[in-house]
C-alpha cells in the first residue's frame, strides 16, 4: 500500500481536482494467472513445442539458404548472408511471438522462460514443462530441416571472426540480457502498446542477430544450439558458453529489472502512457471522445483486461474514489 499511496499523492500533485485512484501493482502475464492444472499445463506444453518448432523451422530455413554453399571457414563475413541469416530469425520470431502469446506467452527460449519465472511472470512447476518443451522444439525443428533441405545442414553455432571462448560466452551473455530485458518492459509489465510487443521483440533479437552470428552464430537460445548439434552429432568442446552464456544474460537483465522496481522507476517519468486526455485531466477521468471512462494502466499493471482469466467478459468500471488493493 505505500507504493500505491506514493502514486496517489503523486496524481494530486499533478492534479489538485481530481480524485486520487489507487493502481494495481500485479507483476504477472495475465495468462499466467491461471492456476497450475494439468489442462493449463499441456496447452502451455503444447503451445510451446509447436511455438519452439515453428519459429525455429522458419529460422533455420533461412540460415540454411543463406549459408548454401556452406561458407569458407575463416572467410571475412558476408554481409549480405548475415543480413538474410538474422533477418530469418528476426521475423520469424515476431510472426510466432504474435501468434501464440495469448496461448503461453510466446516465449521459445529456455533463457526467456528463466527471467519469467525470476521476476514472476511464470510458476517454477510450468517453467521447468515449459523449458522442456522448448528444448524438444528445438531438436525437431533442427531434424526436419535436415530431413526437407539438400545437403548437410549448416545451422549449428559455432565461434568465428577470430572469438576466442570467453568472448563468445561474454557476447552471448549481453546479447541475451538485451533481448530478455526488452522482453521484460514489452511484455511482462503490462502497459497501452503491450499488444505490440511482438514487433519490438523481433526487432531486438534481429539486431542481436546482426552482431552476434558472425563471432557466435548468435545463438542467445540453448534450444537453438543444441537442436542442430543433436541433429549432426557434433558437439564442440565450448558448446557450454552457448547454455551458460544466455542463461547469465537472463538473470542479469533481471536483475537490472529488480533495481529499476525496487527504485520504484514508474514514479521517475510518469504519464508517459497516457493519451492526450489523460495527460490534460488525469488518469481515471471521463473520455468524452470515446464515451467511456478513461482508462489508467500503470506499468506493472495486468487489471482491467476485456476478458477474465475464465475467459468471460468483463464490463468496464468507472473510478469514482480511491481502490484500495
Amino acid at each position: 500500500m505505500k507504493f500505491l499511496k506514493r502514486e496517489a499523492r503523486a496524481d494530486r500533485a499533478e492534479h489538485p481536482d481530481s480524485t486520487p485512484v489507487y493502481r494495481s501493482t500485479q507483476k504477472q502475464l495475465p495468462m499466467l494467472h491461471l492456476k497450475d492444472t494439468v489442462r493449463n499445463n499441456v496447452i502451455a506444453v503444447i503451445g510451446e513445442f509447436v511455438g519452439t518448432f515453428l519459429f525455429l523451422f522458419f529460422s533455420f530455413a533461412g540460415t540454411q539458404v543463406s549459408n548454401t554453399p556452406k561458407p569458407v571457414e575463416g572467410a571475412p563475413p558476408n554481409t549480405a548472408n548475415l543480413l538474410y541469416s538474422s533477418l530469418s530469425f528476426g521475423f520469424s520470431l515476431m510472426v510466432n511471438v504474435w501468434a501464440f502469446y495469448r496461448v503461453t506467452g510466446g516465449l521459445f527460449n529456455p533463457a526467456v522462460t528463466l527471467a519469467l519465472c525470476l521476476v514472476g511472470g511464470l510458476s517454477p512447476i510450468r517453467g521447468v514443462l515449459v523449458f522442456a518443451a522448448q528444448i524438444v522444439g528445438g531438436i525437431a525443428s533442427a531434424g526436419v530441416v535436415s530431413a526437407l533441405f539438400p545437403g548437410d545442414l549448416n545451422v549449428a553455432t559455432r565461434l568465428g571472426g577470430g572469438a576466442s571462448i570467453s568472448q563468445g560466452l561474454f557476447i552471448e551473455m549481453f546479447l541475451t540480457a538485451q533481448l530478455v530485458f526488452v522482453i521484460i518492459m514489452l511484455a511482462v509489465v503490462k502497459h497501452k502498446s503491450t499488444f505490440l510487443a511482438p514487433v519490438g521483440i523481433g526487432l531486438v533479437f534481429f539486431v542481436t542477430e546482426m552482431i552476434g552470428d558472425y563471432y557466435t552464430g548468435g545463438s542467445l537460445n540453448p534450444a537453438r544450439s543444441l537442436g542442430p548439434d543433436v541433429i549432426n552429432r557434433s558437439f564442440p568442446g565450448y558448446h557450454w558458453i552457448y547454455w551458460v552464456g544466455p542463461l547469465l544474460g537472463s538473470l542479469l537483465a533481471c536483475g537490472f529489472f529488480g533495481l529499476l522496481r525496487m527504485m520504484e522507476y514508474q514514479t521517475a517519468n510518469p504519464g508517459q502512457d497516457y493519451n492526450e486526455w489523460e495527460a490534460k485531466n488525469g488518469p481515471g477521468s471521463w473520455d468524452a471522445t470515446m464515451n467511456r471512462p478513461s482508462v489508467q494502466l500503470s506499468d506493472s499493471s495486468t487489471l482491467n483486461r476485456a476478458h477474465s482469466p475464465n475467459g468471460h467478459a468483463v464490463q468496464p468500471q468507472h473510478v469514482n474514489g480511491a481502490e484500495q488493493v
